[in-house]
């Protein structure tokens, strides 16, 4: 495994996100929660994934309340990273979350505690302030931000008064925007960016097609599993499994191999087994020639999705369709 060092602090470069724990969105039944995902946790460990990332919005708490249980004793090799939700975001109400989060993770501290969205209804100034309160009473060890920008991140930061050490953002090889100023801003600053949804709900793995769209509810929301917009991503796609091919790996593990080259960005995949889990991992350890990054950028660079009107219509089309893959 490889690890990322930036503002004092220590992560790997492949984390494990949490979002499906407890979750039936996905599609991966009743039992994964209670099974598959407190054996997810400790193999990360075991692989020396560091970075694991869940949330207070993710099944309601339950996600958090699974990760807290797989840690057990293991605390100690985790970085544990969750978040607020900003619904009404005063300083009171942070500290009052920021508390809870911990309990159910069982956890003294939360090695990392984030803002998930920014609420424009709501000054950032007293969501802030919550988080110093959590830094002071130990309840946090660091601050960090999700779905924010690079100006929104810096004013967080002088909020603070101290680093706001990561930004946790949509970032892809379908995805680029946080190249327009979140990845600058984290290498320049000493920061990190954690890169949610990197392989597009399993898009980027290669297995999807127009033809044969991913199950589940979740994967049914985002526009990118459009079949319009698969059928956009093929020339992509299909560069992703002749690189593959070329490394005897799989296009997920190429497509996180590109996203981690980049310095000061971590990835934070989700996984349906432990299988998958040891081939997030991997893609840590895989070394993509300089050639090979620039066909894949030039690739990125080339997908167009369809547009705004396009996606609301395919996205009915989508939701009145059977879907034989749901549980």
């Amino acid at each position: 495994m490889r690890y990322v060092e930036a503002g004092g602090t220590r992560v790997a470069a492949i984390g494990l996100g949490c979002w499906q724990f407890g979750s039936k969105d996905w599609g991966y039944g009743r039992e994964y929660g209670e099974t598959t995902a407190l054996e997810l946790v400790r193999t990360a460990l075991d692989l020396g994934i560091t970075l694991i990332d869940t949330a207070e919005a993710y099944a309601r708490g339950a996600s958090e309340a699974i990760v807290g249980r797989a840690l057990g004793d293991r605390r100690a090799e985790a970085f544990v990273a969750t978040k607020f939700t900003p619904a009404a975001p005063t300083s009171a109400r942070v500290v009052d979350h920021g508390r809870q989060s911990a309990l159910r993770l069982g956890v003294d501290t939360i090695d990392l505690y984030q803002i998930h969205w920014p609420n424009p209804a709501f000054p950032l100034a007293p969501q802030l302030d919550g988080m110093r309160r959590l830094l002071d009473e130990g309840v946090v060890a660091h601050v960090g931000v999700s779905n924010f920008g690079a100006d929104r991140w810096a004013r967080a930061d002088g909020f603070l008064g101290r680093p706001v050490l990561t930004n946790q953002v949509h970032y892809s090889l379908l995805w680029r925007k946080p190249d327009r100023g979140n990845v600058g801003y984290a290498q320049a600053n000493d920061r990190i960016l954690i890169a949610y949804s990197p392989l597009e709900m399993g898009v980027l793995g290669g297995k999807y097609s127009a033809e044969h769209p991913p199950p589940g509810t979740a994967r049914r929301r985002n526009p990118l599993c459009l079949p319009e917009n698969l059928a956009r991503a093929e020339p992509l796609l299909a560069t992703l499994r002749r690189i593959a091919a070329a490394h005897d790996a799989t296009p997920a593990q190429v497509a996180l191999a590109w996203l981690v080259r980049r310095p000061h960005v971590v990835a934070i995949p989700g996984a349906s087994s432990v299988a998958q889990l040891r081939h997030n991992a991997a893609a840590a350890d895989l070394d993509l020639t300089d050639a090979e990054v620039e066909e894949l950028t030039a690739e990125s660079d080339a997908f167009r999705p369809v547009g705004g009107l396009d996606t609301a219509r395919g996205l009915v089309r989508r939701f009145r369709a059977p879907d034989a893959g749901e549980d």
